[in-house]
């Protein structure tokens, strides 16, 4: 009867287009697979029979299909009708949200970046923090999408989370306040001196490269002669945006990013299609832990072109692609199915983008000091319930940030020695 289930969930998934399993690799591994789901009809049986209280076969294997996606890796997820439904819906300006992208990393629900000006940058939230309580519950286990739903809510609703910085052992509550998320893609375009542009990249979305065109039109006017973009806490977003903006600096028909898996169809090339790209101006790249996904594709890409010298600290390392593929019951796999690659051939997934220039951030100062040590399940083991809500101070635009001030140095230095070079 199972194996008559799983023809039947075959035959569907080749009706939508998910013909994910060839022949050849059916017949050769057949007899393992059978033998793997013998054991868990088994298992399934036994459970129906034997287990305290009498519990549907459906949630039986919705909880099987969610610990066989959660087996393997962080991104990949079972998603129930309602789950799915809920991916479906465009809630842009609906509902309140902290201004953080998140994953699980070593099993514990992590800050990849806070988003510039939204409630949790405020708050000080950073990268790579561990959120180790939701308004009081602890996140053992939890998933991305509940993560989501547990700290989206009402605009102006305030949510309590519990942080574990390891960097400096603290664990810290946080109270912040949702707020509708606006995010702005490109903040503080100016020249900083000598000639030096500065743009800052929030997040890759659709305008982007539009915005991007204008805002290096307007700096060209105003003198500019070399480039800084900032793309530290930038968590990624289009993927086309990404590309788009990574073109405008390399030469027309080269090798941006690729992707690749098992199968020959996720294996795409994206090349550059910009008519007019900018190639003599000297520019430098800034990233952090923070920056992930499209900020890492185009760190990335001007990196092994020379095009860019990258500054600042090793990437996030976000370079997974993940594909919805919806079931006959509503439900519905969001499954990783190939992974980013620079031109290259380095992979970002795991590995992030290694800067050129090595600068660690300032740490911003903070009026709590106590310190608490405790990391992977002793986390869990180790929280303490106080009350407690620290000062967290964002860190300063230019008064103190010491990788934009040597992005700058290095700007500098670049041009001195063009001019020498002339003489």
């Amino acid at each position: 009867m199972l194996r008559k289930i799983l023809v039947g969930s075959l035959l569907i998934a080749i009706a939508l287009g998910i013909s994910t399993i060839t022949i050849p690799a059916m017949e050769k591994g057949k007899t393992d697979l059978f033998k793997q789901v013998e054991l868990f009809s088994d298992s399934l049986a036994i459970v129906q029979t034997e287990y305290v209280d009498e519990v549907k076969p459906k949630d039986l294997i919705y909880g099987a299909l969610k610990g066989m996606l959660s087996a393997l890796d962080p991104h990949s997820q079972f998603m129930d009708p309602d789950t799915y439904n809920e991916l479906k819906v465009d809630t842009e300006g609906k509902f309140g949200g902290l201004g953080i992208e998140i994953t699980i990393k070593d099993g514990l629900l992590t800050v990849v970046t806070p988003i510039q000006d939204t409630p949790a940058w405020k708050a000080g939230l950073k990268a790579k923090d561990r959120i180790v309580k939701i308004n009081g519950e602890l996140t053992r286990d939890i998933t991305l999408t509940d993560a989501v739903k547990k700290l989206r809510g009402k605009p102006g609703e305030p949510v309590t989370v519990t942080i574990l910085r390891e960097s400096e052992h603290k664990l810290l509550d946080i109270k912040i306040v949702r707020d509708v998320i606006k995010i702005q893609d490109i903040k503080n375009p100016r020249i900083l001196s000598d000639g030096i542009g500065y743009v800052r990249l929030v997040e890759f979305r659709e305008n982007t490269v539009a915005d991007l065109t204008t805002t290096l039109q307007k700096l060209k006017k105003e003198g500019m002669v070399a480039l800084i973009i900032d793309l530290r806490n930038n968590p990624g977003g289009l993927l086309d945006s990404a590309i788009g903006v990574a073109e405008k600096f390399v030469e027309r028909g080269k090798l941006i990013v690729s992707t690749k898996g098992r199968k020959s169809q996720q294996n795409m090339e994206f090349t550059g299609r910009e008519a007019s790209p900018l190639l003599d101006l000297p520019m430098v790249i800034l990233i952090n832990e923070g920056s992930a996904s499209g900020s890492e594709i185009v760190a990335g890409a001007l990196q092994d072109y020379k095009r860019a010298i990258i500054v600042g600290t090793k990437s996030f390392g976000k370079g997974s692609v993940q594909t919805v593929i919806p079931l006959s019951d509503g439900s519905a796999l969001r499954l990783t199915t190939s992974k980013y690659f620079t031109p290259s051939g380095k992979v970002i997934h795991g590995n992030g983008v290694i800067p050129d220039i090595v600068v660690e951030e300032q740490q911003p100062a903070t009026e709590d000091d106590e310190k608490e040590e405790a990391k992977g399940e002793e986390v869990f083991d180790r929280i303490d319930d106080k009350n407690k809500q620290p000062q967290v101070k964002p860190q300063d635009d230019l008064k103190s940030d010491t990788q934009l001030m040597r992005a700058v140095d290095i700007l500098k230095a670049v041009q001195i020695y063009k001019k020498i070079s002339q003489k």
